[in-house]
């Protein structure tokens, strides 16, 4: 295993052959170490997301450590992880310290610092550091796996039933078109009668990697609508552009065998398009969005399969 990156630290000392001598210490130590001179450099800094422990003097002209910590505090939301703070202090008094913490300080040691305790109260600190970062990154894979359709990797119709009202909001609010392509695989029911499940989840996943090879990654996702039904949502595309998204996964699907525990099987895709519509509310569009999609893949489907339809067009009766 890869050892973890060091921690990026912010030094802030007004006197400079202090903050030399500090810089050499903490770089020694293992620490990425970044200075300033001043609370309004360390401020500026701090705001770019990239440190995660400082160390601070408390006075300084200007703004002073304790002011520093209440603004670390205070732009602690807007930051991506926990900012870890220690205080420098030449107070002795206990209301000083305790005046310290509050206003944001994590823990403090008196000057002139003694280097092994100095150092021992940092990796206590890049404890606390490691731990929140930890706790952050399994809540954001908790998270994903939330959205994630477990077989094929897709995002899931939770996610689709979410995402796509902010992607109507957006649409509507910058006057940008928005497009849905709803796609079925042909006689999904036979492979998995003739040749099983495990069969049925190979063709899924290579559907959804050919898909992925058709739309771009920056803009474009995927959702699996149910079973062997899939959304791909097309920000930014009109209906002809969503069309030829459309037609290329088609055309690919039908002459590309996916590779299965059985061999390479051949299996063609329907397809619906559709637009946003003017009108209604963000909500009604959005479902209207998937309904004129489904309208078209259902004519897809009527008129023979393994074709691309628009939606527009009359609809057959479904009865006959």
């Amino acid at each position: 295993m890869s050892a973890e990156p060091p921690l990026r630290l912010l030094l802030v000392e007004d006197e400079p052959t202090q903050l030399l001598l500090m810089q050499r210490l903490l770089r020694r130590a293992g620490y990425a170490v970044e200075t300033a001179s001043n609370g309004e450099e360390a401020l500026e800094k701090i705001s770019s997301g990239r440190i995660q422990m400082i160390v601070t003097d408390w006075d300084m002209p200007g703004m002073d450590g304790v002011t520093l910590c209440r603004r670390v505090r205070e732009a602690q939301p807007q930051l991506p992880g926990y900012l870890y703070v220690l205080l420098l202090t030449g107070h002795s008094s206990t209301e000083s310290l305790v005046t310290g913490l509050e206003a944001g300080a994590d823990d403090y040691i008196r000057k002139p610092p003694n280097e092994a305790e100095l150092l021992a109260r940092l990796k206590a600190g890049q404890r606390v550091v490691r731990l929140e970062q930890s706790l952050r990154e399994a809540k954001d894979k908790i998270q994903q796996l939330s959205i994630t359709d477990p077989l094929v990797g897709t995002y899931n119709r939770r996610y689709l039933n979410d995402q796509l009202i902010h992607e109507v909001e957006r649409a509507r609010r910058y006057a940008r078109p928005l497009a849905a392509v709803m796609a079925d695989l042909d006689f999904f029911k036979k492979i998995n009668d003739q040749h099983g499940h495990q069969i049925g989840d190979d063709v899924l996943r290579g559907f959804v990697d050919l898909a992925k090879l058709s739309i771009r990654q920056s803009s474009d996702w995927i959702a699996r609508y149910g079973g062997e039904e899939f959304v791909v949502v097309l920000p930014e595309t009109d209906v002809p552009g969503a069309a030829r998204t459309a037609e290329k996964i088609r055309s690919c699907c039908a002459t590309t065998p996916f590779a299965t525990a059985a061999g390479g099987l051949v299996v063609t895709a329907s397809f619906g398009v559709a637009a946003l519509e003017a009108g209604g509310s963000i909500a009604s569009a959005a479902e209207s969005l998937l309904r004129q999609a489904d309208g078209a893949l259902y004519r897809s489907k009527h008129e023979g399969r393994n074709r691309v339809t628009i939606a527009g067009g009359p609809k057959p009766d479904r009865h006959s």
